[in-house]
């Protein structure tokens, strides 16, 4: 007795293991199985209302459920174990067999529980009668082969709409993960970014004046706080994103000659917007290296509206790009920019840039 136990638990997660049961399948088998009910209980429900009899009711009940027990059960025999056993694990031919052999065994009981079609004419006297009754028998014959093949079919179609639809929920599934782990990346590629950059600007700040250089020190202290801490999260506050660049370009202004003219303008009326942290800094960063010459006229020009939901950031700055050998930390950030826009805002942004009169302008608008 104990084997035969442990057998049938074998037994039992093997076919659970083939078929795969989810709750989403027993879920769906349910509904199918109420539909199903549904059909026989309508017929005496119908007969109920419109005769008011009992008895009347239950023959109805009884005719109904003879109909639709043998559509029933071919259709929940292919649906629960020829479909998934055969059809989806590459033995499709065992699939058609298997419903071949059923068909020929109905229709053999069929042959084998009716009379014999001699006896069904010779039991009409009429000539028109007796081919009435040939066809009529015949006919349920090719009806029984037809009605196989269509609950065979819907059985297959729910399995396939239904699979088909499990497959787009896990292929969305893997390409928000893959998404998620290529954002966090460009973030993780983004902050040493960050870091190299100012810590230059602020190693050139010390030659020139020591105690700017350590109040710039604190201020640096203060933005990288933001960016190891505060922009964990997916969203940041537009208010605190603004803060943080404003200090970004007060800590650049300080190295910024007479012929250097800054300016920078932040509003947004909406406290309640957040946006992706860090998202503009690489094109500020890029408008002071390559904007910004110490033996010419420079210009930069930053800001940052919003109209209800819909974001504009603007940079344009004097376009003098670097040589060769001195293009350190080049190149990274615009290209994470535009990346983190497309997995972030897809559909959503635009992205306009153009070189005019020696002005480098490049124009976001995002709708948040």
């Amino acid at each position: 007795m104990p084997k035969w136990d442990n057998n049938k638990k074998i037994l039992f997660t093997f076919v659970a293991m083939k078929i795969r049961i989810t709750k989403h399948d027993i879920l769906l088998l349910g509904i199918q199985i109420v539909v199903w009910l549904v059909l026989i209980l309508v017929p005496a429900i119908t007969t109920f209302l419109s005769t008011h009899n009992w008895i009347d009711s239950w023959h109805a009940l009884k005719l109904a459920a003879n109909i639709t027990s043998l559509p029933a059960g071919i259709y929940f025999l292919n649906y629960c174990v020829i479909v998934p056993l055969c059809y989806y694990r590459g033995r499709r031919w065992l699939f058609f067999l298997i419903n071949a052999l059923i068909v020929g065994a109905l229709v053999w009981l069929f042959f084998f529980s009716f009379p014999d079609p001699q006896k069904i004419m010779d039991s009409h006297s009429n000539e028109q009668e007796k081919k009435m009754a040939l066809i009529t028998y015949y006919a349920s014959t090719v009806f029984f082969f037809f009605e196989h093949i269509v609950m065979a079919c819907l059985a297959l179609l729910v399995h396939h709409v239904n699979r088909t639809r499990e497959i787009k929920r896990q292929l969305k599934e893997e390409q928000h993960k893959r998404t998620e782990a290529e954002l966090e990346w460009l973030k993780n590629q983004l902050n040493p970014h960050f870091l190299f950059n100012t810590l230059n600007n602020i190693s050139s700040l010390i030659q020139i004046d020591a105690d700017q250089a350590q109040d710039s020190i604190a201020q640096l202290s203060d933005l990288l706080r933001y960016a190891m801490y505060e922009t964990q999260n997916e969203r940041v506050p537009l208010k605190r994103e603004i803060e943080f660049m404003q200090n970004y370009i007060d800590l650049m202004k300080l190295r910024c000659n007479e012929r250097t003219i800054v300016h920078s303008h932040f509003s947004s009326l909406n406290s309640q917007l957040t946006i992706a942290p860090l998202l503009f800094i690489s094109l500020i960063e890029n408008a002071f290296k390559h904007g910004v010459s110490s033996n010419r006229d420079s210009s930069v020009e930053i800001s940052l509206t919003t109209d209800d939901h819909l974001l504009t950031f603007v940079c344009k700055n004097t376009n003098y790009p670097k040589d060769e050998q001195n293009r350190s930390g080049s190149g990274i950030g615009v290209e994470n920019t535009k990346r983190r826009l497309e997995l972030i805002y897809q559909d959503r942004y635009t992205w306009e840039q153009e070189t005019i009169d020696n002005i480098y302008q490049v124009k976001i608008t995002i709708q948040l």
